[in-house]
């Protein structure tokens, strides 16, 4: 019988780590070993006997938990926004010292949404317009979302290396965030509504048609078979990986 992974969630109280204890517990080839919440050592960690983390608490918090488990070389699942590129970087270096160890930060672990992040990606080459719409329960602290951030860097770097320059718009008066964010050239909308739970539609436009790739979580279980993709594969992928996409064989 295959060895079994000892896990450890962090932020195990909130709604996202909640679902992800549940999903680890019900695991078959997992052992669920320490569910620690706001204010508990990562000493707990140690003790427990974890070799994988999974971090979901807050942007606070986030890059202090894994540098600690990096540095006692666990590895970890983390779906915690707030890691900019300022803070990449430092994980990257840290990482170089650890070189066995394996960090995944996944914007959005449903697998639905990962695909339909990556076919928009390969679809935008070949349409002279993109944007992009995100749609989130109005809790959500940061807007656009990191999926739809993490979508239109994959949109602009698609168009980039075919060649493509910025979408047609002849706008030249607003009212202030009118036209959305731009992120790395592609317009993001950003829409915070009571009763949604994760939602995006990149629209997709040329002579005569649209394309639209939509995809929808309506409840945070979506979320949890990205987890455990994650915490199986991390071992296999020493390093920094950005994107569930960097652990799928997508054939793009």
């Amino acid at each position: 019988m295959a060895e079994r992974l000892p896990v450890a969630v962090l932020g195990a109280n909130g709604r996202m780590g909640s679902e992800a204890v549940r999903a680890v517990g019900a695991a078959e080839d997992m052992d669920l070993v320490a569910a620690l919440g706001r204010g508990d050592s990562l000493e707990g960690l140690l003790d427990a006997g974890a070799r994988y983390v999974v971090d979901l608490t807050v942007p606070d918090a986030t890059e202090a938990n894994v540098r600690f488990a990096v540095e006692h070389g666990l590895h970890s699942v983390v779906g915690t926004t707030g890691w900019n590129e300022e803070r990449l970087g430092s994980l990257r270096d840290l990482l170089a010292a650890h070189p066995g160890t394996g960090v995944l930060i996944a914007p959005n672990f449903a697998l639905g949404s990962v695909l339909a992040s990556a076919f928009a990606a390969k679809a935008a080459r070949y349409f002279e317009s993109v944007e992009i719409v995100e749609l989130h329960h109005p809790d959500k602290v940061d807007a656009p979302s990191g999926t739809a951030v993490r979508t239109a860097q994959l949109i602009s770097a698609a168009r980039s290396e075919a060649g493509l320059g910025p979408s047609p718009d002849a706008t030249t008066k607003q009212l202030d965030g009118a036209r959305g964010a731009d992120v790395d050239g592609v317009r993001v909308h950003a829409v915070r509504l009571r009763g949604l739970v994760a939602h995006q539609e990149v629209l997709l436009g040329g002579p005569g048609e649209q394309l639209t790739l939509r995809h929808d979580s309506f409840d945070r279980a979506s979320f949890m078979p990205g987890v455990l993709v994650g915490l199986r594969e991390v071992a296999a992928h020493p390093g920094l990986t950005v994107g569930l996409d960097g652990y799928l064989d997508l054939g793009l």
